[in-house]
């Protein structure tokens, strides 16, 4: 679990794309004195551009870790390269202030960059998912992971398939984001919290079985068609 609160931007210093385990094994680089490793175990999670990943060894000034096919089919990794700047966040701890929302570490699809217009000393970013679906998860004024960094919907259009957020000074230096323009790619997890409000909510429904009956929304109905009829409901 993470928070979205981006703690240091790393950079790939070596990327392996056939190493011995048939995967790629990414070298991240932190910044001189950064106290990302002080706490550091193998097996640890940190996540990089928003995407959970273990870290499989580590000294004092970098880490490495093992990205597997499916993870780099499904998020933005497989476009590193040496040099790229990363997102990282270590795993969030207990006693940790909740800064920004909850967030998993699993992206959901990724986003193209449509494009990006300054507004005073901020930047608007519009987005548009690669997976449509997502939408319905993207509210106004919703969280939002992007790369990584939790950030908050400011503008939301279903019908064109699009979103956007704001950057605002403070953080168009701490986040990778700001790098980025227009047609670039990001990662997106969107807030878990509305997924399970989906789910509960077509249980409810009667959609989990699967079948068109849905008899909440039935006896609804028949309550507000009854006392409309000046009736009672069976």
């Amino acid at each position: 679990m993470f928070t979205g609160i981006v703690e240091e931007v790393g950079v790939v210093s070596h990327l392996d794309t056939k190493d011995s385990t048939g995967g790629t094994t990414a070298t991240i680089a932190i910044p001189a004195g950064s106290a990302l490793l002080k706490d550091c175990h193998d097996g640890d999670s940190i996540a990089i551009n928003g995407c959970c990943l273990t870290v499989t060894s580590f000294t004092a000034s970098s880490f490495q870790v093992g990205i597997a096919p499916e993870t780099l089919r499904i998020t933005n990794l497989g476009a590193l390269t040496e040099a790229s700047r990363v997102n990282l966040e270590r795993a969030v701890r207990a006693d940790t202030r909740m800064g920004g929302h909850f967030v998993q570490g699993h992206v959901d699809t990724t986003a193209d960059i449509l494009s990006v217009t300054p507004d005073g000393n901020a930047l608007v970013f519009r987005f548009r998912p690669r997976d449509s679906e997502m939408l319905r998860y993207i509210v106004f004024k919703g969280f939002i992971a992007i790369d990584g960094t939790s950030l908050t919907v400011t503008k939301v259009d279903d019908i064109e398939g699009w979103w956007e957020i704001m950057l605002i000074s403070y953080s168009q230096e701490r986040v990778v984001l700001a790098d980025k323009k227009q047609g670039d790619s990001v990662n997106i997890e969107v807030d878990m919290m509305a997924k399970y409000a989906e789910k509960s909510l077509a249980g409810l429904l009667g959609a989990a079985s699967g079948t068109a009956s849905i008899p909440l929304l039935e006896k609804m109905v028949q309550r507000i068609v009854a006392q409309g009829l000046g009736g009672r409901p069976e």
